[in-house]
């Protein structure tokens, strides 16, 4: 089920992040408007499109999740991989996605103060970049 699932989602991202997926939604808006004069701007005509854009949009959102969520477990595992080949790096950071917004932010500020910066400073890449790279 799992990989029919993400057969079926990466098919249906892919297809509607085409520009022609937009076209397409967007002649159907315009036939929608278009035709209002026709069915005299009734209820019906009305529930029509938003029935229909509501259940795209819900089951878009599902698609659209699942894609991200394979996106970014795919990233962590890369990044983890990284930090675990690279000699000098510190393989506390394997995994780390799985604390909490504040004990990540606790793991950012001290790494900003590693590099004597202020916390939010707007400059603190560049001052990281550099202290990483005479680390080497």
């Amino acid at each position: 089920m799992d990989r029919l699932f993400t057969r079926f989602s990466t098919l249906i991202s892919a297809a509607t992040g085409q520009p022609l997926a937009f076209v397409l939604a967007f002649g159907v808006i315009i036939v929608w408007g278009v035709t209002g004069p026709l069915f005299h701007y009734s209820d019906t005509w009305q529930l029509v499109v938003n029935t229909g854009t509501t259940i795209v949009t819900f089951l878009m959102v599902f698609l659209i999740q699942n894609s991200q969520n394979r996106d970014a477990a795919a990233m962590q595992a890369k990044l983890d991989e990284l930090i675990r080949a690279v000699d000098n790096a510190r393989e506390q950071f394997i995994a780390i996605e799985h604390l909490t917004d504040r004990e990540i932010e606790n793991i950012r500020a001290a790494l900003e103060r590693e590099v004597s910066c202020k916390p939010g400073e707007e400059d603190t890449a560049r001052k990281s970049l550099e202290h990483l790279l005479k680390r080497q």
